[in-house]
């Protein structure tokens, strides 16, 4: 018997998880002595860890504060395989503690008078809403508003950071070229260098209302938002100015 579940789910409400938990709870008790068979066959193993599994994923998003719809795939058993049947409740774990996102390994365990373990492989995939290209992008090259979008991606495996806001990528600079539909993740960005060390800008001092501007140099290249060394040109006092845009510094008065 070939056996192999995929379920889909959203992030859950506290009733929801509750409700999980019981339906948990419900497949470690298939293993009870109150069961017919007189052995524990795949698709009981299979069943506990799809139960385990939708309980600690819905819970890790729920502590995590993380949004998205995820998928959960339990691996083919042999379905040869024939352990007692167990006369205590079966006890599932992860195998590496952790995220349970990607490539898992569930430890169903029978802790009765004749114990036993078994590993049972799954897949986790997380899908959200992530910053993609809408083209090949070259390397150095500024990131432009029509040159990325938001797309479904299963972020299950990307351990570089990737970014949820296309305002997170517009200015910044490609540090390795891309293809279209590509994840962009911080280590495909750095921060462009708008202004840079002997531009000669204009600084803004900002009151509420009330703007003063003046003439300056940059001391050291910045990129949008960053601090950098500014000398005003009118008084030769050195302050430090917010990069707004190329050529512009901003100083809160």
């Amino acid at each position: 018997m070939n056996i192999q579940t995929t379920f889909f789910r959203r992030l859950t409400s506290p009733i929801r998880r509750g409700l999980c938990a019981v339906s948990a709870a419900c497949l470690f008790f298939a293993g009870s002595p109150a069961s017919a068979d007189a052995v524990t066959l795949p698709d009981m193993l299979i069943g506990v860890t799809q139960g385990f599994l939708e309980f600690t994923v819905e819970d890790y998003l729920a502590t995590s504060q993380t949004e998205g719809r995820y998928e959960i795939e339990v691996k083919q058993l042999d379905p040869r395989m024939r352990m007692p049947m167990c006369d205590k409740e079966l006890t599932a774990s992860l195998e590496s503690p952790g995220r349970p996102l990607g490539r898992v390994t569930v430890k169903v365990r029978c802790e009765g008078a004749s114990p036993w373990t078994v590993f049972v492989p799954a897949q986790v995939r997380l899908f959200r809403e992530v910053v993609t290209t809408t083209r090949p992008l070259k390397r150095a090259g500024i990131i432009e508003p029509q040159d990325v979008t938001l797309r479904e991606h299963d972020v299950s495996q990307i351990n570089q950071g990737f970014l949820t806001s296309v305002d997170e990528a517009i200015g910044q600079k490609l540090t390795r070229p891309t293809v279209a539909d590509q994840v962009i993740t911080l280590v495909h960005l750095e921060q462009a260098e708008v202004v840079r060390k002997g531009d000669q800008v204009v600084i803004t001092a900002r009151s509420g209302t009330l703007a003063v501007r003046m003439p300056g140099e940059a001391l050291s290249n910045g990129g949008l938002k960053e601090q950098i060394r500014v000398k005003n040109l009118n008084s030769q006092r050195v302050i430090k100015a917010q990069v707004m845009a190329p050529g512009q510094v901003e100083v809160a008065m």
